[in-house]
C-alpha cells in the first residue's frame, strides 16, 4: 500500500494526522472502481443488447422494453441511493460497495430465468437495489484519495466504466443472444461480478475521511493509523439537517444548478436513445445481434471511453485558466456531438452509419469528469457521498428512470401514426400526429414490431417500415434533449468560478 520503509528508518517522532497512499496503490484502488462500474453498466444496460430479442420473445412494446432499461430498475436505485449514502458517511464503503456487488449480480443472473414480463420487471428491481450502493461511496473513496485539482481525472477514469461497461454488454450480450439466448446472456454477465466484490474486499483500505485536502506536510501511509474524529450520534434531524445541506448546495447555488440540470438531461438523451440504437440497427439494416452488439459496442464503446477519459483530463487541464471550463468542455462537446447523431440515423447503409457513430461519443462523453468533479468540490468532505447520492436520485430518477420509457413511448406512438398514415413519413407531420394514434392499434397487428406469419407480405413490410421510421425519428428526438443539456452547461460556465472558489474558503482549503 505505501513504501515499506519503517519509520524508525526516516527518524520520525510524531505522526501527522493523515497518511498519503502510494501512486500505485491509488491506481489499485482506481482499477477495482472502474472494474465494479463497468460490470454495473454491463448488468445496468445488457437489456439495450438484448431488448430485441426480448421484445419478440416476450411480445412486449417499446414503451415494455423501456421500463425494464429504465424506471423498472431506476426506481429502487434512487431512492435506496441516498440512505446508503449516508450510511457510507459513517460506516465503511468498501463493505457497502462489496455487498451491493453481489446483490446487484445474482439478481442480474435471476432474470434470466423470467417467464414473463412482469417477473422480468421484478428482477430488474432487484438489480436496481444493488447498484445503489456503488457510485455514492466509490466517489466519495476517489475522493479521499485525490486532491481536489486531480479529481476531474479520477472521477473520469472511474466514469470510464460506462462506456467500458456499455461495450462488453453490447458485444457479449449480442453474441450470446445470437448464439444461445437472451436467458444466457444474463446468467453469463450477472455471476462475474461476485469476483470483483471479493477483490474490492481484500485489497481496498478505508482512507481517513478528507485525508486528500490540501495540508502543509503529510505522513507516509504506514506512519499511522486513521483516526477519525467521532461521529455524533445519528438522529433523524441531524440527517434532514445533512440532507439539506447538500440539496441547498445542488439546487441552491446557481451555476452548480446549471450543472445538475446539464448532466440530468445529456443523462436522459443517452440512456434514451441508447435504450433502442441496437434495436434501431436490426430492425433497420437486419443485421444479427452478434453482428450489432460488435458495431456498435465496439465503434462507440471506444469513442465514449476516449471522451470520458479527454474530458476529465482536458478539464483539469484548462482549469487552470479558470474554473468555468468544468462546464464549457461539456457544452461545446455536446453540442458538437448532435450533427454526426443525426447522420446515423439518417445514413442509408450500415457501414455509413458506423463511420457516424464513431465521433458522437468523442464529443459527447466529455461531460461526465467535469460534472462530478464540480459536485464533489462544491461539499465538504463528510457529505460526498450523500452529494453523490442526492445528484444520481435527481438524475437516475429522471434520465433513466424517464428516458427509456419515455423513448419507448414515442417510438410506440410514432409507430402507430405511421403504420395508420404511411403516406405522412416527415418528421414534423409525424409529431404533429403522434399523440393521436393508438398504439394499442399497432400492438395488435403487429405483436412485438411484426406481423403474425400469417399476414401475408404486404402486412408484414407495412409494420416493418412503420417500426423503421418511428425508430429512426424516436432516437434523433431523443439525442436532440442533449441540446437543451448543452445549454445549461453554458450558463453554468458564468458564476462557477466564484462558487467553487466559495466552496474551497468554506472547507478552509488552499487553493
Amino acid at each position: 500500500m505505501a513504501n515499506s520503509a519503517t519509520t524508525a528508518a526516516r527518524g520520525v517522532s510524531k505522526a501527522p494526522a493523515k497518511p498519503v497512499y502510494t501512486e500505485g496503490y491509488k491506481r489499485l484502488v482506481l482499477t477495482l472502481l472502474v472494474a465494479a462500474y463497468t460490470f454495473n453498466f454491463v448488468d445496468r444496460t445488457i437489456i439495450a443488447a438484448i431488448g430485441q430479442a426480448i421484445k419478440v420473445d416476450l411480445k412486449i412494446t417499446d414503451t415494455q422494453l423501456g421500463l425494464l432499461g429504465g424506471l423498472y430498475f431506476a426506481l429502487l436505485y434512487t431512492f435506496l441511493g441516498i440512505p446508503l449514502a449516508r450510511f457510507a458517511e459513517r460506516f465503511s464503503r468498501v463493505n457497502i460497495i462489496s455487498g451491493a456487488i453481489v446483490i446487484w449480480s445474482a439478481f442480474t443472473a435471476l432474470c434470466g430465468t423470467a417467464g414473463s414480463f412482469a417477473m422480468l420487471g421484478l428482477y430488474r428491481f432487484g438489480v436496481g437495489v444493488g447498484e445503489a450502493g456503488l457510485s455514492p461511496p466509490a466517489h466519495s473513496l476517489i475522493s479521499d484519495y485525490y486532491a481536489p485539482k486531480q479529481r476531474a481525472s479520477a472521477l473520469s477514469v472511474y466514469s470510464f466504466g460506462i462506456p467500458l461497461g456499455t461495450m462488453i454488454g453490447a458485444v457479449l450480450g449480442g453474441y450470446l443472444a445470437q448464439n444461445f439466448s437472451w436467458r444466457i446472456a444474463f446468467f453469463i454477465v450477472g455471476l462475474p461480478g461476485v469476483i470483483i466484490a471479493i477483490l474490492i474486499k481484500l485489497l481496498i483500505k478505508e482512507p481517513p475521511r478528507g485525508h486528500s485536502e490540501p495540508e502543509a506536510r503529510p505522513a507516509l501511509a504506514e506512519d499511522v493509523v486513521p483516526d477519525e474524529p467521532a461521529k455524533p450520534a445519528p438522529t433523524l434531524a441531524r440527517e434532514f439537517r445533512e440532507m439539506g445541506a447538500v440539496i441547498a448546495t445542488l439546487f441552491g447555488n446557481w451555476p452548480v444548478l446549471n450543472i445538475v440540470l446539464g448532466v440530468t438531461l445529456v443523462s436522459f438523451a443517452g440512456y434514451g436513445g441508447g435504450q433502442f440504437i441496437q434495436p434501431y440497427f436490426i430492425r433497420t439494416f437486419h443485421m444479427n445481434y452478434a453482428q450489432v452488439g460488435l458495431m456498435v459496442g465496439l465503434i462507440a464503446g471506444a469513442s465514449q471511453g476516449i471522451g470520458t477519459l479527454a474530458g476529465g483530463f482536458l478539464t483539469d487541464k484548462l482549469s487552470r485558466f479558470g474554473a468555468r471550463w468544468y462546464a464549457l468542455v461539456p457544452a461545446i462537446g455536446i453540442t458538437a456531438a448532435y450533427p454526426f447523431l443525426v447522420g446515423v440515423f439518417n445514413a442509408p447503409t450500415p457501414l455509413m452509419a458506423g463511420l457516424f457513430l464513431m465521433l458522437p461519443g468523442l464529443f459527447s462523453y466529455t461531460y461526465l469528469g467535469p460534472s462530478f468533479g464540480v459536485v464533489q468540490n462544491m461539499v465538504p468532505t463528510h457529505r460526498r457521498a450523500t452529494a453523490t447520492a442526492v445528484l444520481f436520485f435527481f438524475l437516475n430518477l429522471i434520465a433513466l428512470g424517464g428516458g427509456p420509457p419515455i423513448t419507448g413511448m414515442v417510438i410506440d406512438h410514432l409507430a402507430a401514426f405511421h403504420f395508420a398514415h404511411p403516406d405522412l413519413p416527415g418528421m414534423w407531420a409525424a409529431v404533429q400526429g403522434m399523440f393521436g394514434a393508438h398504439p394499442a392499434d399497432f400492438q395488435h397487428a403487429c405483436p412485438g414490431g411484426v406481423a403474425p406469419k400469417t399476414a401475408g407480405a404486404a402486412a408484414a413490410a407495412s409494420c416493418h417500415g412503420a417500426l423503421v421510421l418511428a425508430t429512426r425519428q424516436g432516437e434523433i428526438l431523443a439525442y436532440g434533449v442533449g441540446l437543451w443539456a448543452a445549454l445549461h452547461y453554458l450558463i453554468a460556465s458564468f458564476g462557477l468560478k466564484t462558487a467553487m472558489a466559495k466552496a474551497r474558503a468554506a472547507r478552509g482549503e488552499a487553493d
